[in-house]
């Protein structure tokens, strides 16, 4: 029997048979104390470990449950997707995904989604301009090849729909982060 990789900070260790790796699935709500920082969920991911984007996205669906208003929990998948192959794709090394719900007793409501993904690898990543000819160029250039490409447009949509992001130096390595309110702004 394997056990989950993903865990909920702060409580006890739980068996379970999701995941392809071995790890812990623990739960912290932080609803009994206003000033908790809330429900935390965190991945350790192995270096390219691509099979694990689908297990992150399972485990962050899972903690926003309840959480948000339509379409919020769809995005913040997406978009933890993108950072999670980004780490994974151009880094040599393995990621860390921590996704915390903040705002008390509120936050499935009001609260605010933060997810980190944490990698070895200090060079930061760079957003692309949109690709020449495509609906988001204001050049009147004709499509090149960038438009049919198949990556590079990650952090464009992570620019797009979060309502925060950035890139923040963490040890040895760095934290590419996104936050999403519970409802649309």
């Amino acid at each position: 029997m394997k056990r989950r990789t993903a865990h909920w900070v702060g409580a006890e260790r739980r068996e379970g048979s999701g995941g392809s790796a071995e790890g812990i699935a623990q739960e912290a709500t932080g609803e009994s104390d206003p000033a908790a920082p809330g429900r935390c969920w965190e991945r350790r991911l192995r270096r390219k470990e691509l099979a694990a984007v689908a297990d992150v996205r399972s485990g962050l669906r899972e903690l926003l449950a309840r959480w948000g208003g339509p379409g919020r929990a769809d995005t913040a998948e997406l978009l933890v997707s993108e950072l999670v192959t980004n780490a994974l794709m151009h880094t040599d090394g393995a990621a860390v995904v921590t996704a915390r719900l903040v705002g008390g007793p509120e936050a499935p409501e009001k609260g605010r989604l933060r997810v980190e993904v944490r990698d070895f690898l200090s060079r930061h990543p760079t957003l692309r301009p949109p690709p020449a000819g495509s609906p988001h160029d204001n050049g009147a250039g004709p499509a090149g090849p960038e438009v049919t490409a198949t990556s590079g447009r990650g952090l464009l949509l992570v620019h797009a729909l979060a309502d925060g992001w950035g890139v923040r130096a963490h040890g040895v390595g760095k934290a590419v982060w996104f936050e999403l309110d519970a409802q649309e702004p």
